[in-house]
């Protein structure tokens, strides 16, 4: 029997269609669904329907690594809604939250950040801790898109049942850290990681908005890369709570002692970031696990001697507050792109700007005062 041409048997879209808007969660960053081809010519955006705030709140309480997934991605997501729905959720945690330890991890490219943080975590989990992941990988300027590979770059920790791995594109964030990175730790401490490592892109003038959101700062080098004293001009290591020369294994174990020396010996001239705590400077190697357990047992000591003094709460209160204007700066941002008449005058201001007919401060002036500020 010779098969005509196909017809749409009734039901079957609208089918396909229900199941899309029962299943599919927000997408990416943007949040705005998914295309979904129906036949050869239809097309429908499939949108989920708003989060139930109350049952994610279980199950991050309970867990359950999949709603975990689901409300981190309802966090990245910028639809309206899902941001109205996301505080919400964060706000109902926030009493769970607080209890973990939060470094943050910083460092040159291809100094083996993924490659420590493998080691490291696995080590923790070894010995009872719960690790979570908060990796940020660089985005393309054109696309916004990223490979999100760090997950291939801790292959043991990725698959270790006590630890979550979050990558998440940087999309154009300046400090090395993604928008929403802050509110994912909180989600990650509510569901009972009591270890929390942010990774950043890299290290550089901007890569230091993860001192602002940790309890310890810790930059990793590497010795005979021509960058001992260099990296003194870097504003990273006047924040950092800790140096770490890596690879020191094999032949390079003199060289990775000889640039921790410089670094320490630099670091007097230097005012440190806490009166209580100076900065160590240690010697470690991702690839062998030595000077892991070291390295550990200062971050621990960290916590103990500014939690002691009070200057752990206070350093956390300080990030809360500057974490609420960081967000009332998105908030005005969004508003500036929402706003179709002030967004059509802003390439004419630019333009004067740009030609020197214009100062800044004028335009400035003239912005704010168009969205009535």
């Amino acid at each position: 029997m010779r098969s005509g041409p196909a017809t749409a048997v009734p039901g079957v879209a609208e089918r396909v269609r229900s199941l899309a808007r029962e299943w599919w969660a927000p997408c990416g960053a943007g949040g705005g669904g998914r295309l979904l081809k129906v036949g050869m010519a239809q097309r429908s955006i499939i949108r989920r329907p708003a989060a139930d705030v109350a049952e994610l709140a279980r199950g991050i309480r309970a867990g359950e690594r999949p709603v975990l997934a689901r409300a981190i991605t309802l966090i990245e997501s910028r639809r309206a809604d899902h941001q109205k729905s996301a505080a919400a959720l964060v706000q109902s945690i926030i009493g769970e939250t607080g209890r973990a330890v939060r470094v943050g991890i910083t460092g040159t490219p291809g100094v083996g950040k993924s490659t420590t943080i493998d080691a490291l975590g696995m080590r923790l989990t070894k010995t009872g801790h719960r690790v979570a992941v908060l990796a940020v990988d660089p985005s393309s300027n054109r696309t916004g898109g990223s490979i999100l590979g760090d997950k291939t770059r801790m292959p043991r920790l990725a698959a270790d049942a006590n630890a979550y791995i979050r990558p998440s594109p940087a999309s154009g964030m300046l400090g090395g850290v993604a928008a929403k990175t802050r509110e994912t730790m909180l989600i990650c401490e509510a569901a009972g990681f009591d270890v929390i490592l942010v990774e950043t892109v890299g290290i550089g003038q901007s890569e230091t908005a993860v001192a602002d959101m940790t309890d310890v700062f810790l930059v990793l080098m590497l010795a005979g890369a021509g960058d001992e004293l260099q990296g003194l001009k870097k504003g990273v290591i006047e924040l950092a709570d800790m140096i770490a020369v890596n690879k020191a294994d094999g032949d390079n174990v003199a060289r990775a002692g000889a640039a921790a020396a410089e670094y320490a010996a630099a670091l007097h001239i230097l005012q440190p970031r806490s009166a209580t705590w100076t900065p160590p400077v240690l010697t470690y190697s991702a690839l062998t696990g030595h000077g892991l357990g070291e390295l550990w047992q200062k971050i621990l000591d960290h916590q103990s001697r500014l939690g002691a003094t009070g200057e752990l709460v206070a350093r956390r209160r300080e990030q809360q507050v500057k974490w609420m204007w960081a967000m009332l700066e998105d908030r005005v941002r969004a508003r500036l792109a929402a706003d179709r008449t002030i967004a059509a005058r802003l390439p004419g201001i630019e333009a004067a700007v740009a030609d020197g007919k214009l100062s800044p401060a004028l335009a400035v002036e003239q912005i704010a005062t168009a969205m009535g500020l």
